[in-house]
């Protein structure tokens, strides 16, 4: 037989003098505060099963009232207790299958104390021919009411706890029969299988319900995360597609800006040295922020999908809404286009944010709406332009479309970035319609595109 090394041994057995003093305070962590107790889930709601606390409670009620006729009778005069303490006795038992709803381990205590209650009780006044003989109270007055806490305790403790309230409910039961029957704790253990498997079935099975439970609410949460992580993602890759876009529109504006400040100079005769070296700083800066600007572009786009053939693509804008309709046209979707007011000249980003949004439209119209009829209008006012959108309702189901869904919410970035407003949602015909309001100044005229586009 091989040699244990005499540091090994003592290693072991320090693990151990460790673990064992470690005991009480468990015990009295587990035991004796509510540390052991299920928290409440994400959002502070108790565990699912706990919702149905007020359907459980009725048959709880109705056995609380049963044990508490029966074990009365039972402690005043099979125990000798005497009425008023029988009635106390048999009282926390029955409040001990309610209370372990709310304080599971304060109704273990309960149902605890009250079975070595009884074994006291029994061992100073059964007589062997009493109408009740001498049964032990683990037996007859306390398994039923022990083994139903420690289930719905099971239900809401550690499985630690759990363990530990198996393990010291059966010592107490083994107790309570050794003080009824007399002689060692030992020779109760025949008679103990069958308190002790009913008790281990129950902890066993409410602490597997427990985890499954338990990993329930987990995945719920992990898919509520997943789905707000999606979201959030979906929001940013939207906001900074729109970005990309409004670069373009900025670095015109700048672009504009270095030209008109290195042309300035000689539409003026004889200009003065300040003049001159004032409109060379606003071309240095006009300059270095389109450098910083191009910077910023290369981060954008990092991992950009375009097309490598048209990185540097003019931006649309309503200029274009008739090739987009030819486009949609020859698709075989049936478009019409109605505009109000006078058109004019829309700043950029407007512009920009204008065509989107019909262009997304459409395209929600042809995904979801096959067979239907589109009708676009446009509508100048002297502070803004009303943009609405409209289909019929489909003639056939839409096929299961793959996209994200960055669509309505590209279009509500778009609007809520120019201050404008966008409406969205089913028409009484079953159709869809899509209204945005964007502001748009007719005072605003848009810069001349014949300026050098530095993109």
């Amino acid at each position: 037989m091989p040699k244990v090394h005499p540091v090994t041994r003592g290693k072991a057995a320090g693990r151990l003098r460790a673990a064992l003093r470690t005991v009480p305070h468990r015990l009295r962590e587990d035991l004796w505060t509510h540390a052991a107790e299920e928290p409440p889930a994400a959002g502070g709601r108790p565990p699912g099963w706990l919702e149905w606390r007020p359907a459980i409670m009725v048959p709880l009620l109705i056995g609380a009232i049963v044990l508490l006729a029966g074990n009365t009778n039972i402690y005043a005069f099979g125990y000798g207790m005497g009425m008023p303490l029988a009635v106390l006795a048999a009282g926390m038992q029955a409040a001990a299958l309610v209370l372990v709803l709310y304080r599971p381990v304060l109704a273990w205590w309960a149902t605890t104390a009250v079975l070595l209650l009884a074994g006291c009780y029994a061992a100073l006044h059964v007589d062997p021919f009493t109408p009740f003989g001498p049964e032990p109270p683990w037996r007859r007055t306390a398994l039923l009411a022990q083994a139903a806490v420690l289930f719905l305790a099971a239900l809401r403790v550690r499985p630690r706890a759990t363990a530990e309230m198996l393990a010291l409910g059966a010592l107490a039961g083994l107790l309570a029969d050794g003080l009824c029957l007399g002689g060692p704790l030992i020779g109760q253990l025949n008679g103990a299988r069958l308190p002790v498997t009913v008790l281990a079935l129950c902890a066993l099975i409410g602490a597997l319900l427990r985890g499954r439970q338990k990993a329930r609410t987990e995945l719920v949460v992990q898919e509520k995360l997943t789905a707000e992580e999606r979201a959030r993602r979906t929001l940013l890759e939207e906001r900074n597609r729109i970005a990309r876009e409004l670069h373009d529109v900025v670095a015109h504006h700048m672009s504009v800006i270095s030209i008109q400040a290195q042309v300035a100079p000689h539409l003026t005769e004889n200009p003065s040295d300040e003049l001159k070296d004032n409109l060379r700083g606003i071309r240095q800066n006009a300059v270095e922020a389109l450098t910083e600007l191009r910077r910023v572009l290369g981060v954008l786009r990092s991992e950009d999908v375009r097309p490598e053939h048209a990185p540097h693509a003019p931006q649309p804008t309503l200029d274009r809404l008739d090739e987009l309709v030819g486009n949609v046209r020859g698709a075989g979707v049936p478009v019409t286009v109605d505009t109000t007011g006078t058109p004019r000249p829309l700043s950029p980003g407007t512009g920009l944010s204008a065509f989107r949004i019909v262009q997304e439209a459409l395209s929600n119209a042809m995904r979801h709406a096959p067979g239907a009829a589109v009708h676009v209008a446009l509508g100048y006012r002297p502070d803004r332009i009303t943009l609405r959108v409209t289909n019929t309702a489909p003639d056939r189901p839409a096929p299961p479309s793959p996209g994200t869904g960055h669509g309505l919410l590209g279009m509500h970035e778009r609007s809520a970035m120019l201050g404008g407003e966008l409406a969205t949602g089913p028409t009484p015909d079953g159709g869809y319609e899509v209204t945005a309001i964007l502001p748009a100044p007719a005072a605003h005229a848009a810069p001349s595109d014949d300026a050098e586009d530095t993109r």
